[in-house]
């Protein structure tokens, strides 16, 4: 176990050289990676979104993929397509981007819901069907789509099933102003985000210890008194009366898994209350939806959260 969660700390640590000031967001990006689900990376254009899921794909040795959402994106554009064969007259599947260990789904919020929609069941069954046929994606296939907030020009939000669907939306905030100058440092020296070289980054874990690592997850021990700190925080957000929209069942799944995955890579086999509260925000605060009137008075989702957090009894 304990070499389970130094090798995931050690990939943390060699993404940290590269995308600076964000580490919350890079170890986010681990537990989701660790835990078997998907990750929804939101931030402001510039953040480094598109860094950081480069820079992971660059320490496994996975087979890598990336799409661009556009408005114009059309669904056989992401999951392949039947084309004719002339010379035997028979239709042969070409492969879309989407057969890979690793998808970076950039801009995922620039694509209109129906191409969206074509993720759905890739990341909830890990096939795709075209034609009626289906397909089976790799065992550790992990989708990582970034977003800009809803509120920037030319997006369209994501529907609720398709959110539901992300184990974690991950936050990425501006770097401190050390970070920052940081990366001015760095690109006088020679590096840059459009060339992966420089990242200087090395493969450190291939596909088949990547499922060693989320084996290791699954034997990561939750006390029932764990498990009711989870439910009771699920629980209370359907009721709270600011809330018109509440956590799922699948929620608190999601919340189950990703505190284990963060215990693993915190190097321990058991889950703590700080575990389950360090992922309560990235895990809840998409499947929640504010009344218009909390909306209006200014407050967010990591808000009400952080408040019903706040107001359920921490087991000791």
């Amino acid at each position: 176990m304990t070499r389970a969660g130094a090798l995931a700390e050690e990939i943390v640590e060699k993404l940290a050289g590269v995308v600076l000031g964000q580490e919350t967001v890079l170890r986010q990006m681990m537990v989701t990676l660790l835990a078997g689900g998907h990750g929804l990376v939101e931030g402001v254009p510039g953040t480094a979104k598109t860094l950081a899921v480069r820079s992971l794909a660059l320490a496994l040795d996975v087979r890598f993929g990336r799409i661009q959402f556009t408005p114009d994106l059309m669904p056989t554009d992401i999951t392949g397509v039947n084309l004719l064969d002339r010379r035997d007259q028979t239709f042969v599947f070409h492969e879309g981007p989407i057969f890979a260990d690793l998808l970076l789904a950039d801009e995922i919020n620039r694509a209109p819901a129906k191409t969206q929609a074509a993720l759905l069941e890739a990341m909830q069954e890990r096939q795709v069907t075209v034609d009626g046929v289906s397909r089976p994606l790799p065992p550790v296939f992990t989708v990582f789509a970034t977003q800009n907030p809803v509120e920037h020009e030319g997006t369209y939000p994501l529907p609720e099933a398709q959110l539901d669907r992300f184990l974690l939306k991950v936050v990425v905030d501006y770097p401190p102003e050390t970070a920052e100058r940081g990366i001015l440092d760095r690109y006088a020296k020679g590096f840059h985000s459009e060339r992966v070289a420089s990242y200087g980054i090395e493969p450190m874990a291939s596909a088949e210890e990547l499922a060693r690592l989320r084996q290791a997850v699954e034997e990561v021990h939750v006390e029932p008194a764990m498990r009711d700190y989870i439910v009771a925080i699920v629980r209370a957000t359907r009721q709270d009366p600011s809330l018109t929209l509440a956590a799922s069942p699948r929620a608190g799944v999601a919340l189950f898994s990703a505190s284990r995955a963060h215990a693993l890579l915190e190097g321990r086999d058991f889950v703590i209350p700080d575990d389950v509260k360090e992922l309560s925000l990235p895990v809840l605060r998409h499947r929640i939806r504010l009344t218009p009137e909390a909306e209006v008075e200014g407050e967010s989702a990591d808000q009400r959260l952080g408040h019903l957090l706040a107001q359920v009894k921490v087991p000791t």
